[in-house]
């Protein structure tokens, strides 16, 4: 039996890029982490964690062997990994002194700073930008790698793209669409818990037969990137069917005289045949939704083809077209953003107002050609992000890395494939080693991140580190300085709690009961409606309403590679924790078996995966999970994890969505052959 008479409990919540939020409490044993498990009081994990946080905050992040504790200078070429340790002070003086010249020159924007969802909890994710608004750089758009089209795309439908439902209205709803999400992977324990209790009809549209596929009554799987002919279809059908809105149509909408021709050319038999999707599955799923109320989850995936973007337009009219929001069990959610739903005043974290100077835009899509662009001799600042393992055209990316005339700077919280080719490397705390606030981004509840154990060595918060490098520039804007104490009294007044209190209590929904987003169908559009027809899009070169033309297949033996989120990966952020390297080796490729028998292939073969960017050695699994046409291959891998030295964004030779110049990774090629 464990003796547990010395144990203390720390309440705290996972900041990663995940739709639960989880509830952690921390186990201290004479002060010290005795081990992280879920807090079981928590409503969205009650009690566990998933398995990859669970090895994870149990070994590496916790392990000062494997941390970053010091500061870092290279010592070696680029990308070998050849470092030796100085002083805080020689590091932030080295970046002061680099930074400082190219604003003498008058070239801040080619200071350029890479960011994104390392951390999600609010100043760990936002505060540097205030130092990097004031000096003038170069932010490179952070969901330029993920899902600005979705953002664009929703926001000409509905004008907001982070205001959604409240899951907690699902008592309520009949029947809830889960378009283009794996929450298997990317949200477990609100598959686990939510979507398996879900009291109505439950469908799932994607091409993969995920674990949440699994669990629906009804699964939808049309081929990638034909999602706006199966919404198209889907609203003949309704119409057919005597099921859209007419009231709400009218007083509620704008341009639907404009949507109806097309609606009307998209017969459920016609959208079969383009989608794959059988006609008798299209008219179920259509019944469904239309006796509604019903609920629609877009997914992250849905936007990431090269017609992301109008696929977003075209599936949110469903809502639009039967009035399945603003009322109890209805809605549409793309994300929840912890401004529009929870009053939190997140433009104050990164303060662009303290930018003097028009922002420059550089998309993902663009930092490599940008990094090898005249002058060289730039600047680059990365922290919350792996751009080495994560973005595309990798194989040039890396070279453009290697350069001498570029000065990078890591800051993190291990020695990822990004800090390998850094100049100086900057030792990041993690989670468990500072307060802060995490917010859901599905549910509508706030939890602390509350510091449980000191960081390891000389390991800093990212916004202490760029706290002192501003010292260190003699920067004196009072907004670099103000202490995180300050920033979280600011930041949770509107919720009426101290810091303090959010730690007692662990969780808390600042509305005690459910919330009917859009009650009041007051849409931030030009014309305060839902824009079925937008002239805002067209001023933009898009279509004026979405369009329900399928993206064309594949080339002739190409097959097309999707790169989603899986269970032991999401992002790059758990590859170096060996007891999840044991369970993911080797990398694979999962061929529908027609594809595989094909190619000559069969299970635990080794392939060639390849296109005009790259080659690639994977595994070859076979399972009808993946429909004909299409291989599938995790992405999260770091790079010394394949003899090539690269992962699966070699193949992706940066593609692009019709919108918001995001990635459009799911429109990839490849050509699959025996090794």
């Amino acid at each position: 039996m464990n003796d547990t008479t010395d144990e203390q409990s720390v309440l705290t919540t996972c900041p990663r890029d995940c739709y639960d939020s989880c509830g952690i409490r921390v186990v201290l044993k004479g002060g010290e982490i005795d081990r992280v498990t879920g807090d079981p009081d928590h409503p969205a994990n009650r009690g566990s964690l998933c398995g990859k946080c669970t090895l994870a905050y149990n070994g590496v992040w916790r392990d000062p062997k494997v941390r970053l504790t010091k500061p870092l200078k290279r010592t070696g070429p680029k990308g070998e990994g050849a470092f030796k340790e100085i002083s805080w002070n020689e590091a932030l003086g080295e970046i002061a002194t680099k930074l400082s010249g190219l604003i003498d020159a008058g070239r801040a924007r080619d200071i350029l700073t890479a960011h994104y969802t390392g951390t999600c909890s609010i100043i760990a994710n936002q505060f540097p930008m205030r130092f990097f608004n004031h000096i003038g750089a170069t932010e490179v758009e952070p969901d330029s790698i993920c899902n600005l089209s979705g953002h664009v795309g929703l926001g000409y439908v509905l004008g907001e793209s982070a205001k959604g439902f409240d899951p907690r209205t699902a008592k309520d709803s009949q029947c809830l669409i889960v378009w283009g999400a794996n929450p298997s992977a990317s949200g477990p324990h609100t598959d686990k818990h939510w979507l398996a209790e879900f009291p109505g009809t439950l469908i799932v549209i994607d091409p993969i037969r995920t674990p949440s596929a699994d669990r629906a009554d009804i699964h939808l799987r049309p081929f990638p990137g034909t999602d706006a002919a199966l919404a198209f279809g889907m609203m003949n059908a309704l119409k057919a069917a005597g099921k859209l809105d007419a009231n709400f149509i009218t007083q509620h909408t704008v341009g639907f005289d404009e949507l109806e021709p097309l609606i009307d050319a998209w017969t459920p038999a016609r959208a079969a045949a383009e989608t794959g999707v059988p006609k008798a599955d299209i008219l179920a799923a259509t019944n469904a939704y239309g006796a509604g109320p019903s609920m629609l989850w877009l997914g992250q995936a849905l936007c990431r083809a090269p017609t992301g973007g109008n696929a977003f337009r075209a599936v949110a009219m469903l809502p639009a077209v039967t009035g399945n929001i603003g009322k109890p069990g209805t809605g549409i959610s793309f994300l929840n953003g912890k401004g529009t739903t929870r009053n939190m005043e997140m433009g104050y974290l990164g303060r662009a107002d303290l930018r003097t100077g028009v922002a420059s835009a550089l998309s993902h899509m663009d930092l490599r050609e940008h990094l090898d662009a005249a002058p060289r001799d730039k600047a680059l600042i990365l922290w919350n992000i792996n751009i080495a393992a994560s973005n595309p055209d990798q194989g040039r990316l890396l070279e453009a890395l290697r350069s001498e005339e570029l000065f990078t700077v890591v800051a993190d919280l291990f020695m990822t494939d990004s800090a390998r080719f850094a100049d100086i490397v900057l030792p990041a705390a993690s989670f468990l080693e500072f307060d802060d606030v995490v917010g859901s981004y599905f549910h509508l509840s706030v939890g602390p991140q509350t510091k449980a154990a000191n960081p390891p060595g000389e390991a800093l918060p990212n916004q202490e580190i760029f706290r002192r490098l501003a010292s260190k520039m003699a920067l004196d804007e009072p907004a670099l300085f103000e202490t995180d104490e300050e920033i979280l009294a600011h930041m949770l007044q509107p919720l009426g709690l101290t810091f303090d209190e959010l730690k007692v209590r662990g969780n808390v929904y600042p509305e005690a009961n459910a919330v009917v987003l859009w009650e009041d169908l007051d849409f931030p559009t030009p014309s305060g409606k839902i824009e079925l027809a937008s002239d805002k899009a067209e001023a933009d070169g898009h279509p004026r309403t979405a369009q329900p033309d399928p993206l064309a297949r594949p080339t002739a033996g190409m097959l097309r590679l999707l790169t989603p989120a899986s269970e032991w990966h999401m992002n790059s952020s758990y590859d170096n924790e060996p007891r999840i390297r044991t369970r993911t080796d080797p990398a694979t490729i999962t061929l529908n078996p027609k594809d595989a028998a094909a190619r000559g292939l069969k299970a635990g073969d080794n392939a060639r995966i390849s296109n005009a960017s790259a080659t690639l050695t994977l595994r070859v699994a076979v399972n009808d999970m993946t429909p004909p046409g299409v291989g599938w291959a995790p992405k999260g891998r770091w790079l010394g994890a394949a003899a090539e030295g690269l992962n699966v964004n070699a193949l992706n030779p940066g593609l692009r969505s019709d919108m918001g110049n995001s990635t459009a990774l799911h429109g990839v090629e490849v050509e699959v052959t025996a090794q």
